[in-house]
């Protein structure tokens, strides 16, 4: 399980990163704004990245998220890694549902949501369930 908390907490850091990066304005790892929203933001008629204040707001989350398995073990661990695994088997499911594919049309981020962030997020949440059965 160790192996596991170690590898969700890295690609949450690193993820984490990338919207730390992006609430200070650097745009990576496409230089261009609009091709970037294109490819990370996908909604229908978006060109501009998200503020400084959600970009930043999702990293936090993610920066808590990375921090979960670390948390002492207990009912409120437990509680808090079945939650992040149902909030990321959400997000990983939505990448393949009509509706969420009718306002997040953007290519490339239709194509990227469906083979990299959705699976991933499906991952993401796998192992969050794992780590709650094992408590």
């Amino acid at each position: 399980m160790t192996l596991l908390a170690v590898m969700l907490s890295g690609v949450l850091l690193g993820l984490a990163g990338l919207h730390l990066l992006w609430a200070i304005g650097f745009w990576w790892p496409i230089r261009d704004e609009r091709r970037l929203v294109a490819a990370v933001v996908g909604f229908r008629h978006a060109t501009r990245m998200p503020g400084p204040f959600p970009c930043a707001l999702v990293a936090l989350g993610l920066i808590t998220a990375a921090w979960w398995p670390w948390f002492a073990s207990g009912w409120i661990a437990q509680g808090g890694a079945v939650a992040l695994a149902v909030v990321f088997l959400i997000r990983g499911i939505l990448a393949w549902r009509p509706g969420w594919r009718r306002i997040t049309p953007q290519e490339p981020f239709r194509t990227y949501d469906s083979k990299v962030y959705g699976p991933l997020c499906l991952a993401l949440g796998a192992g969050f369930a794992a780590l709650a059965v094992k408590g």
